[in-house]
């Protein structure tokens, strides 16, 4: 686990990217249901207007995706908050694999939470502009890898938790190789309009699925760019 330092004066924001938008915006998720007060503290300290283009900086606190450019998005704050808590809610992981880089914001949430996070993305341009924000936050505790993120990390592996921020028609082998005995998979799943949120853990039998939510994410390609 680490805490973020905020470099002044653009993490701290004014008018719809200040303190009073990041608290109306946690409010908002606690108020839908996410619970877990160490996720929503995070999200009222984390400057995510930090994450999005400055032209859609004072739409960062809305409760909405937001494209970032090579036809990527950051996701929805509640859904970050969301499989952050489902994450956390067997206890707190050591090392968490994260598939899809993207902005940054859900590995920043993530690393600001356990003690170590290794990401990967496919997309050179996305991991240099999440890799000079990380360094800016003072984020100390992430490996970040360009590479085909179906692939996984495995010289990375055992991974206590494994998050994927997008969806692949079904869930990667690879993946679930690199996962520890009592690790948690958390990942969409499924074609557009037909994508959910799902959770898998180990059970004596196999792996233990459990569908949380009707979600809609970018698709899981292979590959580098």
């Amino acid at each position: 686990m680490t805490t973020f330092q905020r470099p002044l004066p653009e993490a701290r924001g004014l008018g719809m990217t200040s303190q009073r938008a990041r608290d109306r915006l946690v409010e908002r998720l606690a108020a839908k249901g996410i619970a877990d007060r160490r996720v929503l503290d995070v999200l009222r300290q984390l400057p995510r207007h930090l994450f999005v283009d400055e032209a859609l900086a004072t739409r960062a606190y809305e409760d909405d995706a937001l494209p970032i450019g090579q036809g990527q998005t950051i996701s929805q704050p509640y859904i970050v908050a969301r499989m952050t808590e489902l994450v956390l809610e067997h206890g707190r992981p050591r090392r968490v694999l994260e598939v899809g880089t993207g902005s940054g914001y859900q590995c920043a949430v993530l690393a600001s939470l356990v003690e170590q996070v290794c990401t990967v993305e496919r997309i050179e341009e996305l991991l240099r502009t999440a890799r000079r924000r990380f360094r800016k936050l003072g984020l100390a505790n992430i490996r970040s890898r360009h590479d085909d993120g179906r692939l996984g990390w495995p010289d990375q592996a055992p991974f206590d938790a494994i998050i994927v921020t997008a969806a692949g028609t079904d869930l990667e082998e690879a993946l679930l190789t690199q996962l520890a005995p009592t690790g948690v998979l958390v990942a969409p799943v499924g074609p557009s309009g037909l994508q959910r949120l799902v959770r898998v853990r180990a059970g004596e039998d196999g792996w233990i699925r459990e569908m949380i939510a009707e979600v809609s994410f970018v698709p899981l390609l292979g590959g580098v760019g």
